[in-house]
């Protein structure tokens, strides 16, 4: 894909009054250091007419970033070589650029249709080599001669979760819808107090084993070795799912034997492809698969940490059956496998987690997050992180929610995301990383129901 940058700025929020936390040294929650210590790519897509001018888009998001002095901070590491976010004001960095005409990929993009296998890494600032002192949140304005635009973003993992980075999107769009209709906008302030969410108890009693789940430890998948390929036998797949295909997985997983009363979206989907890249992989049927899932805790911690809250507040849940009795089994008692693995990431486990913190940090001990790098093949199991709760479709600047969002390339088999469809109302796209040999016989199958 052509893409002609023109200008490259950084942008410092100038606040007539200093914000409260300005200069901070902010330490890195037990949370922050279990998330992935590496910058996340997202692509919003937005047809033409496009949203508002550049700097308009500017002028919003500095507002924004004013009352979340993380994002114009930088990550640095103390005496002690402990990382923490400097909240120094150094700013964001903002690349614009121009797509020259007759660019098919662009064609595409701007329609709200994803192509599998497309690679848009252009379409995002690159990620920097060295993260201590770089820019923590960094956005590319992708111009169209269409009329179209593309914003691709990228921010590091230890700033905040998707949850709270997607609350953050949808303030800055408000800013810029404000400021274009010359309304006074004031945004309620985000909860920015991350110690408060990471209190351990006096003295911390770690009660499961957290060092072989959330850190590198153990593998964080329950025991299990992975092999590692080249990343070109990992293909890049995208599945649209209807919403009337939806709601006929919700119909089956509350009838027959096993019936779950209730089924969210997000829990049906991921019983169907948990099914569906199993049967692809052709596994025994003596064999255990499980599937990692990310879970959002601000809600079920004691007490619940606000909507609001900028930072990271997800743990993992790992439902596990047998391959044969994944397969075999109904959707209902597949979802309710999978909803009883989420419910054992309780407040009892929470607390359980930030005491560990507290011991490890106590002792000195350097936790390394657990995540599987690239070229991982995760068979027999899987990875999914959901965004279909977060907030993208707020990200409206004036001329309508995006069209389309965009995941990044996948390098890791196994590895998944289920974010809103850009084309089917109320459908839903998955994409997913699976090794070559896999992804004939899942694309005969993916919508074949049980």
């Amino acid at each position: 894909m052509e893409v002609a940058t023109c200008m490259t700025t950084m942008l410092k929020p100038v606040n007539t009054t200093p914000h409260p936390l300005a200069g901070e040294k902010v330490p890195l929650t037990v949370f922050d250091r279990a998330a992935f210590d590496t910058f996340v790519p997202t692509v919003l897509v937005y047809p033409a007419p496009a949203p508002p001018s550049n700097r308009a888009l500017k002028e919003g998001l500095l507002r924004a970033v004013a009352a979340h002095p993380h994002f114009a901070g930088r990550l640095a590491v103390d005496d002690q070589g402990r990382p923490f976010l400097y909240l120094n004001n150094e700013g964001v960095l903002v690349m614009e650029a121009t797509v020259p005409e007759g660019d098919m990929a662009a064609a595409v993009l701007l329609a709200g249709g994803v192509a599998a296998n497309d690679h848009y890494s252009k379409l995002y600032p690159p990620a920097p080599k060295e993260k201590i002192g770089a820019a923590v949140l960094q956005v590319k304005l992708n111009r169209y001669k269409c009329g179209g635009l593309v914003i691709g973003i990228i921010t590091h993992h230890r700033v905040s979760d998707g949850q709270s980075f997607s609350s953050f999107l949808a303030k800055w769009a408000m800013h810029v819808r404000a400021d274009h209709n010359d309304g006074d906008f004031a945004a309620p302030p985000p909860f920015l107090d991350r110690a408060a969410t990471a209190v351990p108890r006096s003295p911390p009693i770690p009660v499961f084993d957290h060092r072989s789940v959330e850190f590198n430890a153990g593998d964080a998948h329950g025991s299990r070795s992975y092999a590692v390929i080249p990343t070109e036998k990992i293909k890049n797949l995208t599945v649209s799912f209807t919403a009337e295909f939806v709601a006929e997985l919700k119909r089956k997983a509350r009838v027959g034997g096993g019936g779950a009363a209730r089924c969210s979206t997000f829990q049906c989907l991921l019983a169907h492809v948990w099914k569906k890249v199993t049967a692809a992989r052709d596994l025994s049927p003596g064999d255990f698969t499980q599937v990692k899932v990310a879970v959002n805790c601000t809600r079920r911690a004691d007490p619940p940490v606000p909507a609001d809250f900028l930072g990271n507040m997800v743990l993992w849940a790992f439902p596990r059956l047998p391959v044969g009795e994944l397969l075999t089994s109904s959707y209902g008692r597949v979802v309710t496998a999978i909803r009883d693995a989420v419910a054992r990431v309780d407040a009892e486990y929470i607390q359980s987690f930030v005491d560990f913190g507290a011991v490890a940090d106590a002792s000195g001990e350097d936790l390394a997050a657990a995540a599987a790098t690239a070229g991982t093949v995760l068979c027999p199991d899987l990875e999914v992180d959901s965004w279909l709760g977060f907030q993208f479709h707020q990200t409206d600047f004036g001329t309508g929610p995006p069209c389309a969002f965009l995941a990044p390339d996948i390098p890791v088999d196994g590895l998944m995301v289920f974010v809103p469809s850009g084309t089917a109302r109320g459908g839903v796209d998955l994409f997913m990383g699976l090794v070559e040999g896999h992804v004939e016989e899942f694309h005969k199958i993916c919508y074949v129901l049980d």
